[in-house]
């Protein structure tokens, strides 16, 4: 139980009505009346004083030392293994002749309740593109405009500003070297897509990487006629994630998590232009300065093979 060591009728104040029966020579009944509980209570802790000292005046477990009823330990495990054969909850009370309660209450404790419980996690699949433009990931992010310092930093959601609207980050970030591109639309739809699309190509191709291909998720903007044709005539091919595991798309999701974390909510912005003239300085620092952990510490633009004057031309 997490109460003060000094409080009243716990530890501290228990040992202290006990010496005042022990060692002050007053009565069970008045140290009883004057702390609010039973005479038979004082009794109860002048009996654990004396046989183990202050350690037996902390409370204990409630649970009874028998429990004659309790399912037996061979019926738990007989039910725990029909449950891994995938048998239901009505196909293990007529097999066993045990209750639907009993049957739940076992399974529970187990985690067993849910079926899916019983399939194997799917495993990791790590993957790295070998050289940079083989393969860009694309995602978007959907970030609330900023009209005035959010609830975030006031910590007071009643003040949150009301009708300021949304905006949407478009981020891509390649495969191999991780190098990132950001850009910040009105909207997510099908032409910001596009426009979104070809000014990345045109950045790695500042960086002299040529794009293979690019990897989005389902949403309708990706889906659309307009994405379709752009990528056929920038030629990139265009794959998309599995429906419903974003994992596919990991190094997008894992990139729009450091920006959240280092950029948009970093700093306290009091309108969202000035969140917006952050992200080029932050993506800079990210792409040439920050450490990354998958690639032994260094930066992603040291995957890519830059000449001096290109170096010096992007990096002044």
């Amino acid at each position: 139980m997490d109460i003060h060591k000094n409080a009243a009728l716990t530890p501290r104040g228990r040992e202290i009505a006990v010496r005042r029966v022990l060692e002050g020579g007053e009565t069970r009944s008045s140290v009883a009346t004057e702390l609010r509980v039973s005479p038979g209570t004082i009794s109860k802790w002048c009996r654990r004083y004396k046989a183990e000292g202050v350690a037996g005046l902390h409370d204990r477990s409630s649970r009874p030392k028998r429990s004659p009823r309790q399912t037996a330990a061979a019926t738990a495990e007989r039910v725990i293994a029909l449950r891994r054969q995938r048998f239901t909850y009505g196909r293990i009370t007529a097999e066993l002749g045990v209750s639907a309660a009993t049957v739940s209450r076992i399974l529970r404790t187990a985690g067993l309740n849910r079926l899916k419980a019983l399939d194997p996690p799917e495993p990791v699949r790590r993957y790295e593109r070998e050289r940079p433009g083989e393969m860009l990931h694309i995602d978007i992010k959907k970030l609330g405009r900023i009209g005035t310092i959010g609830h975030r930093i006031t910590g007071d959601a009643s003040r949150r500003a009301r009708g300021v609207g949304w905006e949407y980050v478009h981020v891509c970030i390649d495969d191999a070297s991780r190098v990132a591109f950001c850009q910040i639309h009105a909207d997510e739809r099908q032409h910001t897509a596009v426009l979104f699309l070809e000014a990345a190509l045109a950045y790695y191709a500042s960086l002299g990487i040529t794009v293979e291909r690019v990897m989005t998720d389902n949403g309708g903007c990706y889906r659309s006629k307009a994405f379709r044709t752009a990528c056929k005539r920038l030629g990139v091919k265009h794959i998309f994630t599995k429906p419903y595991t974003p994992q596919t798309n990991g190094k997008a999701e894992r990139f729009i998590q450091t920006a959240l974390r280092e950029w948009a909510y970093a700093h306290t912005y009091e309108h969202s232009d000035q969140r917006g003239a952050k992200l080029p300085l932050w993506l800079h620092a990210y792409n040439w300065h920050r450490p990354h952990a998958s690639l032994g510490k260094k930066t992603p633009i040291s995957r890519i093979r830059l000449p001096m004057n290109n170096l010096l031309t992007l990096h002044s």
